[in-house]
């Protein structure tokens, strides 16, 4: 079976339109985007060294400090100082937070259920996994050095 050649751009609207959805849903909350990913992140890998989540979300350390400064002072999350490293910070949520998460989590809920209407469980789950097996394709491409990958493509 051929694939499209318009995967990519499928993809990324989805994406597109499931964070567009999300935002729709959570304006009320007064957090942004990015504050509504820290607290997901957070939620998943509390402890976790501020750098390695700018990692995680693909922004600029010092943007992440900005982000995390104004969620701080908010009383959503802390840093507490690395007992290994006393230049690093590690980053947990306060209780304020966790009501955040339930509204965040139930509004994902709401988005994905209006995204797969039509789509029967079985069919979800498929495609669940398609994507997964594609993200891990994707990642061990990324990780092969340029030189690796001409050898095995070219």
């Amino acid at each position: 079976m051929p694939s499209s050649p318009n995967i990519s751009f499928v993809l990324h609207d989805v994406a597109r339109l499931l964070r567009k959805r999300f935002e729709q849903r959570s304006r009320a909350s007064g957090l942004t985007r990015a504050q509504w990913q820290v607290l997901a992140y957070l939620s998943l890998h509390e402890g976790i060294h501020q750098n390695k989540l700018a990692d995680l979300i693909e922004i600029t350390p010092i943007t992440l400090a900005r982000l995390l400064d104004k969620m701080e002072a908010s009383g959503f999350i802390e840093r507490r100082p690395d007992p290994a490293d006393r230049r690093a910070w590690l980053l947990y949520l306060k209780p304020q937070a966790h009501p955040l998460i339930e509204i965040m989590r139930g509004n994902g809920r709401k988005t994905r259920d209006e995204a797969f209407v039509g789509l029967s469980a079985d069919a979800q789950l498929h495609l669940l996994q398609t994507l997964s097996l594609i993200k891990s394709n994707l990642l061990a491409a990324c990780a092969q050095p340029a030189a690796d990958r001409e050898k095995t493509h070219g």
